[in-house]
């Protein structure tokens, strides 16, 4: 049972720790799947007649200023979101001008059943990316109970993700149900994998996925293996790429992971074709190759028919899939097919019983795009702490709530 379920919050004032971080324009928010998200937890704690603090953090203000002079601190804001929270909501979400000031000190004390109040950007202050001790103090007095809802954010070790928690005794302490879920979610293919257990892994780069490929060998049948990164693992076997994306560096480490999986009997499935571009752009002219003899000046930017069907065949033998990076530049209409192909499979074999978990920014903005959010087991919120639990680490907004 859910241990934030059966908190009752009746009369307290529950402290939340949500990821905020969305895309806003000209002061609107062009993405709020990340409120909507936490809406869940907010509700339950006012429905039990508890009040709610919400903290977040919002882009990186000190370094983004560094870099773009023209940017000021109120480019960081959180005071939209609080209008549109009041908007989804259907109530009034109070806004304090600072996280740790007087303002918000009081305007927390001051909060009756019911009433919601969001604080400034947690990142205004360098204390928060520090895991300042003093700094986590100073939010803790702000709430009788501490929730931390922000999956996203869960692997790092910032005041208000994982220091924070250390003020509050285990029974005041809890992650919310979107933290609830998303670690439910990772631990059902970590720990509960039915067989086959298939990894579909995309992407640019190898380098960014080395760790979680060596440590998925560990419990994958079948790792898939799609996007640019394929392209380096073609070259490392001698094969002609043309101009197709490819880390020269990482030639040994492709060779290494392809043995590794040999000997530990793990089927890597690169892809044999590719559609081909002639240049970078969604109007470029297109062909088709296999992926050892891609002509010069020519590009691969989509897997090819063949690598569709050999794909679409492993993913619906599959029991457990986990899905993180799309096939191709699936954001330019001429290199989408593979794309959608996956997740036309993944959708298919979770209606046959599967278990499937898509996480990772541009696979869930996939899944998004062809209307398969619902036809999926889970969609994470966590990009970087999804691949960092796959990779065997322990998460420090995680291990703060469990330890």
């Amino acid at each position: 049972m859910s241990k934030f379920t059966e908190h009752n919050f009746s009369g307290q004032k529950a402290l939340i720790r949500v990821d905020f971080n969305v895309p806003i324009k000209e002061g609107k928010i062009t993405d709020d799947t990340r409120i909507k998200a936490a809406l869940p937890t907010i509700k339950k704690v006012l429905a039990d007649g508890g009040s709610v603090i919400l903290m977040s953090h919002f882009g990186r203000p000190h370094k983004d200023i560094e870099k773009k002079p023209h940017l000021t601190m109120a480019d960081f804001s959180l005071k939209p979101v609080a209008a549109h929270l009041s908007s989804l909501l259907g109530k009034e979400v109070q806004f304090a001008d600072d996280c740790i000031s007087d303002d918000a000190g009081q305007k927390a004390a001051a909060l009756k059943a019911g009433e919601v109040l969001l604080l400034e950007n947690l990142r205004y202050y360098k204390q928060e990316e520090k895991g300042d001790k003093e700094f986590a103090e100073k939010l803790s007095k702000l709430g009788d109970v501490y929730v931390n809802d922000a999956f996203g954010t869960a692997h790092r070790a910032h005041a208000s993700t994982a220091v924070i928690a250390e003020f509050f005794p285990a029974d005041k302490k809890m992650f919310g149900l979107l933290m609830e879920g998303e670690v439910a979610a990772a631990e059902e293919v970590l720990n509960n994998t039915k067989k086959p257990f298939t990894a579909i892994i995309g992407g640019a780069k190898v380098s960014d996925k080395i760790l979680i490929i060596e440590n998925l060998l560990n419990t994958a049948t079948d790792i898939i293996i799609g996007g640019g990164m394929a392209y380096t693992f073609y070259k490392a076997q001698g094969g002609e790429i043309g101009n197709s994306l490819c880390e020269d560096d990482r030639l040994e480490t492709a060779k290494e992971l392809l043995k590794k999986a040999d000997e530990k009997g793990v089927c890597i499935h690169l892809p044999a074709d590719s559609i081909i571009a002639d240049k970078f752009a969604a109007d470029a002219n297109t062909s088709s190759a296999v992926n050892t003899e891609i002509p010069n000046g020519w590009m691969g930017l989509d897997i090819g028919q063949m690598a569709c069907e050999t794909f679409a065949k492993v993913i619906k033998a599959s029991k457990t899939i986990l899905w993180n990076g799309p096939m191709g530049v699936f954001e330019m209409e001429k290199f989408q097919h593979g794309t959608k192909t996956i997740a036309d499979a993944v959708a298919e074999a979770t209606q046959n019983g599967a278990y499937s978990l898509v996480g990772g920014g541009d696979s869930v903005a996939a899944v998004n795009k062809f209307g398969y959010t619902e036809k999926v087991s889970y969609v994470s919120t966590g990009g970087g702490a999804l691949l960092e639990l796959f990779e065997g680490k322990q998460l420090p907004g995680i291990a703060a709530i469990k330890n």
